[in-house]
């Protein structure tokens, strides 16, 4: 697996970082359980707000251990406390079937050798009714127009090794993933310096009423849905209650007790 370069190397990257730091704050501080894991990506405290008293982050194998504890200093006072973090293969996550109840997944996929049996993994430790928030780099956008026609700087997150809204929703059908909410961010050019990203800065602020599919990153919410099962009686066996229920119930006589 390929290791992002920090996101706060350029300006664009630090816009993005807290974009996804503030979706994250809003959509898992109403979520309800007792597991929550974050797959990757340390420096995004996607956690945070959670309220489920289990929470845990993951990181692949060949990534050093000293990076897997967060910075728990970010947490707001009264958070429930972040268990130990664990490095293994997000393609076969060292999980019990249906254990977890949140999952976030911060460009995990498009860093993934296998995205499909990522989120194959991804369906089996979820619990029915469990949620997964999905970021990812959108390629059909402007940051990809950018690094389609020139080398990407040092530190800049890679546009063009993003997977496509359309081919996540349709992969995420396949695993029976119901998306629930989904946004876009990240209008304007990608810049290195910071009074660059202030002047495109209205883009940001415009993109997501115009142009609202062609932002750089994507944040999408999917539930895992499991519907119940209604056994099928063959024909036969109905029709003999429907026949019983319409017969008239034989009535006991008070008098055949008498004695003579």
């Amino acid at each position: 697996m390929r290791v992002m370069h920090p996101w706060n190397a350029t300006a664009s990257g630090q816009y993005l970082l807290d974009w996804e730091q503030q979706r994250c704050d809003e959509a898992v501080a109403d979520i309800f359980g007792y597991h929550g894991l974050q797959w990757g990506m340390p420096m995004l405290q996607g956690l945070r707000m959670s309220r489920m008293p289990h929470r845990w982050l993951g990181l692949e194998s060949t990534q050093q251990a000293v990076h897997c504890p967060p910075p728990v200093a970010s947490d707001p006072p009264g958070s429930p406390p972040w268990g130990p973090a664990f490095c293994a293969d997000p393609r076969a996550l060292p999980l019990a079937d249906a254990c977890m109840d949140l999952l976030i997944l911060p460009h995990t996929l498009e860093l993934s050798p296998d995205p499909h049996a990522t989120l194959r993994e991804v369906a089996r430790v979820l619990v029915p009714e469990g949620r997964v928030l999905i970021f990812g780099l959108n390629p059909w956008s402007l940051w990809g127009a950018q690094h389609a026609l020139e080398r990407p700087a040092d530190g800049a997150p890679d546009a063009m090794r993003g997977i496509t809204y359309l081919r996540l929703r349709d992969w995420l059908r396949l695993m029976e993933l119901e998306v629930e909410a989904v946004d876009f961010g990240g209008f304007a050019p990608h810049v290195q310096q910071a009074r660059w990203q202030q002047r495109w800065q209205w883009m940001n602020r415009v993109g997501g009423k115009t142009w609202p599919i062609l932002g750089a990153v994507y944040g999408v919410m999917a539930v895992k849905r499991v519907y119940g099962m209604r056994l099928m009686e063959p024909a036969w066996r109905s029709r003999c209650t429907a026949t019983a229920a319409a017969r008239p119930v034989a009535q006991r006589n008070p008098s055949s007790n008498t004695r003579i």
